[in-house]
């Protein structure tokens, strides 16, 4: 069940409460009596495991995106020439 926030429009008093969905919202403070506010907050989702990226669900046939090119090994380093004195 969620946990939803409620502040107080009359006192500013602040607490949170776990609701089921199908509850109805409080409307009355607990502490005067006043018109409660429902406060929205921003949800921290996570999508962990395979198949909630695009180039999941595809296979290499179908896929739009060109594969990265493959890395060429670097040249030795020449080796500096000997200074002269």
């Amino acid at each position: 069940m969620p946990t939803y926030a409620y502040a107080c429009k009359d006192c500013s008093h602040a607490f949170e409460i776990v609701q089921s969905f199908t509850d109805n919202s409080l409307t009355s403070c607990p502490e005067c009596e006043g018109t409660l506010r429902k406060k929205f907050n921003s949800v921290g989702v996570v999508f962990k495991g395979s198949g909630f990226y695009r180039t999941d669900s595809r296979d290499a046939k179908g896929s739009t995106v060109s594969p990265a090119p493959a890395a060429t090994p670097a040249a030795p380093a020449a080796p500096a020439p000997a200074a002269a004195n």
